[in-house]
């Protein structure tokens, strides 16, 4: 497993300069992909959740603004109402993989936190800002990332999914395609600490192998499940 070495304290928090944005933009829209959810996709993340027992899975397609979960799953999942906005202001759509450049939240659940008792939290939606999450540096890395308790390194711990999703463990690997390009990543995610081990790595990176190959392979109407 491969994990980030120590890094001097003020640049712990950073968040990847992610230079191939635009780019990806446009081969994501070549390939139809990064503008709407995509059934397959949800259904994709599903059996990634089921294989990895995770509570959540994501197919993420990164833009310069923000991040786009295309496939999604999360704990009791409802599919008729995953995509209704929250209350409030709606974030603008996303294009070409973009995202909205503000909002952090998208939908109007709330999960329990079963570490601290505090409460009930904010629940995942599509939509996260480029700070929210580990995909960037899975993206900028250009290879899988195992946080089995993300506490554990000074450089993830104050990421802000940390307290305000209370995640607490990370497994994702980068979709590369056959021109190089990095289409977003595949990752599932824990509020609890999670010993992934060499089992969980094998998983993940051969999860974003089959994808890259069937998004190459999409048919202009999409593909099956």
């Amino acid at each position: 497993m491969s994990y980030d070495p120590p890094r001097p304290a003020g640049r712990l928090l950073l968040t990847p300069e992610d230079t191939e944005a635009p780019a990806r933009t446009l081969r994501l829209r070549r390939l139809g992909l990064g503008e709407r959810p995509e059934p397959a996709l949800d259904a994709f993340a599903d059996r990634l959740a089921e294989r990895t027992r995770a509570p959540y899975a994501m197919v993420n397609f990164p833009g310069e603004n923000g991040q786009f979960f295309a496939g999604l799953h999360r704990p009791a999942r409802d599919v008729l109402n995953v995509d209704t906005p929250a209350p409030g202001p709606a974030p603008a759509a996303p294009t070409g993989g973009d995202g909205p450049a503000a909002p952090t939240v998208r939908a109007g659940a709330t999960a329990p936190d079963p570490a601290d008792g505090e409460g009930p939290r904010p629940e995942v939606g599509r939509y996260l800002a480029r700070d929210h999450s580990f995909c960037p540096h899975v993206v900028a890395r250009r290879r899988a990332l195992v946080l089995e308790d993300v506490r554990d390194y000074p450089r993830f711990a104050g990421n802000p999914v940390v307290d305000e999703f209370g995640i607490r463990s990370y497994l994702g690997a980068p979709l590369i395609d056959s021109t190089g390009m990095v289409l977003g990543t595949v990752c599932v995610v824990d509020v609890a600490p999670r010993p992934w081990g060499r089992e969980g790595l094998d998983t993940i990176k051969s999860a974003a192998a089959e994808l890259t190959r069937r998004l190459e392979e999409r048919e202009p109407d999409g593909f099956g499940v």
